[in-house]
């Protein structure tokens, strides 16, 4: 009967694969086929105003790139600071929890929270409130893998570092954080990977704008909220131009996703 139970729900998990491989095959070639169809030295070089993507890709990524600067060492401290100085106190539990909840918090609660609380009183949508938001986002995924991380960090080397007389600051990041450094990166990589394709929080922030600009305390450009925005457009270049930046973000938030994979498996070989 067991043998039977097992080999029946093996069936059903390799359907359930194989359905789930196949849906994401399946948008994976939409988006390589029609996003392909569009692509040009245009997209790159030309803004959104004259039919181009390079205004709204630099700015997504100067968005994300300033929250994940800022968010990396609150991140990483915060991480230090619930497994290594934190104890198992209620504080640190609580701490802990509330880290887990932000994770799984939807991201257009936390692009309304920045809406209320930075763009109503300031009467503009602004590259700093999409910055607050994305940085909002990252952090608890960065705070939750440097706690784990560190976690598996056998208790012996912590012990040897205080044994030949090293002080608590010198064993933590000379002897702790240099042994989970790579699956802490990966965590960096995984929390940079969810916050340059979200769009939710950008539509309340940041907005969107066709223009170059480096002024981030205006109005924004950013590729997700400008491929909703073209979606909806009656125009077939604008949809194709849509088509090719949601080609361009998946294949960015791929290949960043790859690299924390690779740094993930390259720490589990050494």
């Amino acid at each position: 009967m067991r043998l039977m139970m097992n080999r029946v729900f093996i069936v059903f998990s390799s359907l359930a694969a194989v359905v789930g491989l196949l849906f994401l095959g399946w948008i994976l070639f939409t988006l390589c086929s029609k996003g392909l169809q569009g692509l040009s030295w245009d997209v790159f070089t030309k803004d959104l105003i004259e039919g181009g993507l390079r205004n709204v890709i630099v700015g997504q990524i100067m968005m994300s790139g300033i929250a994940t600067l800022i968010g990396i060492p609150v991140g990483i401290l915060a991480g230090i600071y619930l497994q290594e100085y934190g104890g198992n106190s209620k504080s640190t539990e609580f701490l802990r929890d509330l880290s887990d909840v932000m994770m799984s918090a939807p991201s257009i609660v936390v692009g309304t929270f920045v809406y209320a609380i930075v763009v109503v009183p300031t009467g503009h949508t602004s590259g700093w409130a999409g910055v607050l938001a994305l940085f909002i986002l990252m952090v608890p995924i960065i705070v939750r893998t440097t706690d784990d991380m560190l976690n598996l960090v056998p208790t012996e080397l912590r012990e040897a570092g205080i044994a030949i007389g090293a002080s608590k600051y010198h064993v933590t990041m000379n002897i702790v954080v240099r042994y989970a450094k790579a699956g802490i990166l990966t965590g960096i990589l995984l929390a940079f990977a969810r916050v340059v394709g979200e769009t939710a929080p950008l539509i309340y922030t940041s907005g969107s704008s066709e223009f170059w600009s480096t002024d981030l305390t205006s109005t924004f450009p950013s590729l997700t909220v400008s491929i909703y925005n073209l979606a909806t457009m009656p125009d077939d270049k604008m949809i194709q131009l849509g088509w090719t930046g949601a080609f361009l973000l998946t294949a960015m938030v791929l290949i960043i996703n790859l690299l924390g994979r690779y740094a993930s498996n390259k720490k589990r070989a050494n």
